[in-house]
């Protein structure tokens, strides 16, 4: 009797077409948002019917990327850092629809998914992450899938751990390891798995035998000058040549040669045993092509309410949004209950809440074994440090910061911050914000 109820419960919930809140992607965006405004709707005490949220995504697993550097530095196991998405929607509180975005139609407040459903809404949260363009690179797709080929990237699932395979199995030759010209995702990455790389060369004996080249389209190590300067001076230390304003256009692996584009539009090839690459990444063509994006393709929002320019019932976090911030999961646990806060607010009453998000973001720069410098900072690439107080400066990689990415942040991820609980930089304290 019960079960049959639960089923029909379910059936009713998942066949709804208009949701008061309908949140487009079950990344770590879509999920911590849903799982926040879900929690303050409860602790209003107002009305809430199973199904009122509700999150569109096609996806079987909901992947913890930030682990995938781990990953490829032989600590972790990949499916260690996924879980199968449905376990993690809320049902019957938030309904998902198994289904892909077609196209977005915020004039009429609704949305066309691939399978020809009108999704239609009261508030909309986009949310899909961006696209990460493998294809753009000539002969990536096929080297990747080539066990033999000596080319890996910690940027998907499926290759993450033959970064692993390939770096542990070097023994003498040249490792290249590239980051593309642009907004990625987790900008410090590309250098992580390289220093991860390099100190496994060294503990091993096999350092003096390989020559290390990070190739960048970037003009500098990294954006924050700041931890910029300490990266390049640890470059320069650990005998690591840096190529900057050089971006990877191709791949031969027969010949064991890259070609990069550089400054003044000509091609220049390098040779190499192993390569890492980091592909070009942005938006979803399903979001650059909709009325919701800025002239980059990235859903136009404000910087510090996260409420769309144009549409005042559409927000947006994360790797889609046009925040100008790095793109990371440290910067999506503070954006969170930014937005739940001012579409709650928006919902009860027709205006946002005074909730403001100040850039803040992390990127917890991996350095070697057992060391990490912390990089954390806000809008204007100001650094804002959580320990300088009491472990000194953040750009000094220290053992503590090394344990928090490898082993509490993971912890945290699928323990709390999945179910709401976790606010990043402030853990388990829920953020307060000063009224409207």
């Amino acid at each position: 009797m019960q079960a049959s109820f639960i089923a029909k419960r379910f059936a009713s919930t998942a066949s709804k077409s208009h949701h008061k809140v309908l949140i487009v992607g079950g990344g770590t965006a879509g999920i911590g948002a849903a799982q926040q405004i879900l929690g303050l709707i409860r602790s209003s005490g107002k009305t809430y019917t199973p199904g009122d949220i509700a999150i569109v995504d096609a996806a079987d697993w909901h992947h913890y990327q930030p682990g995938w550097t781990l990953v490829g530095s032989g600590l972790k196991r990949k499916h260690e850092l996924r879980r199968p998405l449905q376990t993690l929607i809320p049902a019957p509180y938030v309904t998902h629809h198994n289904d892909r975005i077609q196209a977005f139609n915020p004039d009429s407040n609704s949305v066309q998914t691939e399978s020809g459903k009108e999704l239609t809404y009261d508030t909309l949260v986009v949310a899909p992450g961006l696209k990460v363009k493998f294809e753009a690179i000539e002969g990536l797709t096929k080297a990747l899938a080539d066990p033999g080929s000596g080319v890996s990237s910690i940027y998907s699932y499926d290759t993450c751990d033959k970064a692993w395979a390939d770096i542990d199995a070097l023994r003498n030759g040249k490792a290249v390891f590239t980051q593309p010209a642009g907004v990625i995702k987790c900008a410090g990455a590309p250098q992580k798995i390289m220093w991860m790389a390099w100190d496994r060369w060294r503990r091993t004996g096999r350092r003096d035998n390989i020559e290390i080249d990070f190739v960048t389209g970037m003009p500098t190590m990294f954006s924050v000058p700041k931890y910029s300067e300490a990266l390049n001076a640890l470059r320069i230390e650990r005998g690591v040549g840096g190529t900057f304003n050089h971006d990877l256009k191709s791949i031969d692996t027969s010949a064991r040669t890259a070609t990069f584009k550089t400054p003044d539009g000509k091609a220049e090839t390098k040779e190499y045993t192993l390569l890492h690459v980091v592909p070009p990444q942005g938006p979803h063509d399903f979001v650059k092509s909709s009325p919701l994006a800025d002239a980059a393709g990235w859903v136009d929002v404000d910087q510090a309410t996260l409420q769309h320019k144009k549409y005042e019932n559409v927000f947006s976090l994360g790797d889609a949004s046009s925040l100008p911030t790095s793109k990371t999961a440290a910067a999506i646990t503070a954006q969170a209950p930014v937005l739940a806060e001012n579409l709650t607010k928006y919902l009860a009453t027709g205006k946002i809440g005074g909730a403001k998000y100040d850039g803040y973001t992390s990127c917890p720069l991996l350095t070697g074994y057992g060391q990490l410098m912390l990089a954390e900072f806000v809008y204007g690439l100001k650094p804002q440090e959580t320990f300088a107080g009491i472990l000194g400066d953040q750009a000094k990689p220290h053992s503590a910061y090394y344990y928090l990415k490898k082993d509490i942040f993971p912890w945290a991820y699928f323990n709390h911050y999945v179910e709401g609980r976790w606010y990043g930089r402030q853990g388990f304290r829920k953020p307060s914000f000063p009224k409207a």
